[in-house]
């Protein structure tokens, strides 16, 4: 019941494998009283890939929070200042949002979103899924785990065998998280 009155930033960025089973998480955060602003970062917003059409996704997701998706810099930016949003969420997030995230690179409207949601000191939820979670990306990953405001969506391998440094995020703890995270508190265990 945490999330009654909440507004909840959802971010989507092009871990496009994982939105069939991310997007139905946004319907549930409504169903638990909160208010869905829907961002996608350009190539969120923008792409056709094998998973399906950005234009399904797009109706899916504005047909779900009632709300045009923020998908420019220019309209992600007064998130901030109008102090839009109570809690944020990445999910999908990928590996380059990540590492933007940790070198503040703002140039896309995921991490523009991002940035100006932590403006006002409130938490930011992260939902990994990246295939370079155990090399390229593991110290990004380290460095948000340890910075103020940041909480992640446990996490787990998605295939040791064929992927073994790929990590994605368990979307049934979406909802779990985001109320641990409203507390200052990481729902544990992170990774398992």
């Amino acid at each position: 019941m945490k999330l009654i009155n909440k507004k909840v930033g959802f971010v989507m960025t092009g871990s496009y494998c994982t939105f069939k089973t991310t997007i139905p998480y946004m319907k549930k955060i409504i169903d638990e009283g909160a208010e869905i602003i829907p961002i996608m970062s350009f190539n969120a917003y923008n792409l056709d890939t094998k998973f399906g059409t950005s234009k399904e996704f797009i109706s899916e997701i504005e047909d779900i929070s009632q709300k045009k998706i923020i998908h420019s810099i220019t309209t992600a930016e007064p998130i901030g200042p109008k102090k839009m949003t109570d809690i944020m969420i990445i999910a999908p997030c990928t590996g380059n949002t990540i590492a933007k995230l940790v070198n503040g690179i703002t140039d896309t409207p995921a991490v523009m979103a991002a940035k100006s949601h932590l403006r006002n000191n409130n938490p930011l939820v992260i939902a990994v899924s990246t295939n370079d979670a155990l090399s390229g990306n593991a110290s990004n990953i380290g460095t948000l785990l340890n910075r103020n405001n940041y909480y992640f969506v446990p996490f787990k391998q998605d295939n040791p065998i064929t992927k073994p440094r790929s990590m994605v995020f368990e979307p049934e703890y979406i909802i779990k998280t985001l109320e641990y995270a409203l507390d200052r508190e990481q729902i544990q265990p992170i990774v398992y």
